[in-house]
């Protein structure tokens, strides 16, 4: 059985609040084009895109890091990432700007060669974990975090000594 050595919830009142703010904005396009013509293509896409801005709002709330001896798992609402510590490889702070990824949520691009995974708010420092077989595609995770430095010790303190840094 897993002992737990740290969990951490992280939320941002600013995501939450950039994500309200594109439900509200999307919600009154869509009442406003509804009212004019009823349907059509710009309606459907301002209710789609109303419905895509409601579950951000509800699913993007808080991402919970649960670090145990044997793995790190990351909740983001309904999803769930594990990854074994014996198949970090290494870990260290993100430098990358949310300008690179589109921002905070849940998002997947290629940073120096490597598919990258983000769970991410817009405020909190990131770290990044190295896989050493990769998961599906993604051979890199990065999430936010309020204590990236007591993730560090935690992962070095559990995990089997992976180096730290790139």
């Amino acid at each position: 059985m897993e002992k737990r050595a740290y969990e951490e919830k992280v939320s941002s009142s600013k995501t939450e609040v950039l994500f309200v703010a594109l439900t509200s904005l999307f919600l009154l396009l869509f009442t406003w084009r509804f009212m004019i013509s009823r349907s059509g293509l710009l309606t459907i896409i301002f209710l789609c895109c109303f419905i895509l801005f409601l579950f951000y709002s509800f699913n993007y709330r808080t991402l919970v890091i649960r670090l145990s001896s044997e793995s790190l798992i990351l909740r983001f609402g309904i999803f769930t990432w594990r990854v074994q510590l014996d198949n970090i490889e290494a870990y260290y702070l993100d430098d990358i700007s949310l300008w690179r990824i589109g921002g905070a949520g849940i998002h997947f691009t290629v940073i120096r060669g490597k598919y990258r995974a983000f769970l991410n708010f817009l405020e909190h420092p990131r770290v990044v974990v190295a896989l050493k077989k990769k998961k599906g595609p993604v051979r890199e995770i990065a999430f936010s975090t309020i204590n990236p430095e007591e993730v560090f010790r935690i992962l070095q303190a559990c995990g089997e000594n992976p180096n730290r840094g790139r």
